[in-house]
């Protein structure tokens, strides 16, 4: 029984495409946003905040 012969050259650079491929899977759902959904995600956070600053107790 014998392990199988691996090209460790190769071996690194598969591993640095699967590193680079989840890298550019996690920027396009980061900054592959369409403008409209970015204007919306920030009106729901203005709002959100607004609720939560109109809730906030005033101590003196």
């Amino acid at each position: 029984m014998m392990a199988e012969v691996v090209n460790l050259r190769n071996f690194r650079k598969q591993k640095k495409r699967t590193e680079k491929k989840t890298v550019a899977q996690a920027n396009r759902a980061a900054f592959g946003r369409t403008k409209s959904e970015k204007e919306l995600n920030k009106a729901k956070r203005a709002l959100e905040k607004k609720v939560l600053d109109e809730h906030k107790r005033e101590d003196r």
